[in-house]
């Protein structure tokens, strides 16, 4: 199975992707390298990727702070003794409190196993994942990609890649998810490195510091 692990690989998948479709080139050239993306897998990167979705960064990190203050030590365990109120103070929605609850809980039981996920092909991760309660497409995939580092994980709900890719393929509106899928099938199997290319787009078209 092949992981994305270093800028060399980063760099190999670019001109690939480039040679595939010139446009990603361009973009290359004009942001430079995608950022490499990766973060230690495990429960704390999956409650974070929970943390993150569809709110800023800065929000996130906030929130996050105050959850690993919180939480000592962060264990399935110790999110599943803390009550709803102290979750709720950190600034945790109640859905993402139920979610957060789901997935110490899976883990707990072996039933959502961040070992064996490593070893899995992309399809049966992303299903162990999305059986847990909460957890989505969106968040299955960025864990996948961030995380484990697939080479081609392709996450088309994504609004930011939905509009990046939408500026940067003419398009005179953002394609949606199916649109999305069927686009990315002649970039296998380094989706992965498109949709990095595409987010380091959409944060320089929008005057945003690369990630």
């Amino acid at each position: 199975m092949h992981t994305i692990e270093t800028a060399d690989d980063i760099a190999a998948a670019v001109a690939a992707l480039a040679r595939a479709e010139p446009r990603f080139g361009a973009i290359a050239a004009l942001t430079g390298l995608p950022a490499l993306r990766r973060r230690r897998g495990g429960l704390a990167a999956l409650l974070r990727t929970v943390i993150d979705q569809q709110i800023s960064l800065a929000a996130g990190a906030a929130i996050w702070g105050r959850l690993e203050a919180c939480l000592a030590p962060f264990e399935a365990a110790t999110l599943l003794a803390a009550s709803d109120a102290d979750l709720r103070a950190c600034g945790l929605s109640a859905g993402k409190v139920r979610t957060l609850r789901a997935v110490a809980a899976a883990a707990a039981a072996g039933s959502l196993d961040f070992r064996r996920l490593e070893t899995l092909p992309d399809d049966e991760a992303n299903a162990m994942l999305t059986a847990v309660h909460g957890i989505g497409p969106w968040t299955a995939d960025i864990y996948l990609l961030t995380c484990l580092g697939r080479t081609d994980v392709w996450p088309v709900g994504d609004l930011a890649l939905q509009a990046a890719a939408a500026a940067a393929f003419g398009l005179a509106e953002r394609p949606t998810a199916a649109e999305m899928r069927g686009m990315g099938e002649p970039w296998r199997p380094w989706r992965a490195v498109a949709a990095r290319l595409l987010w380091a787009h959409y944060r320089h078209m929008n005057g945003l510091p690369a990630a």
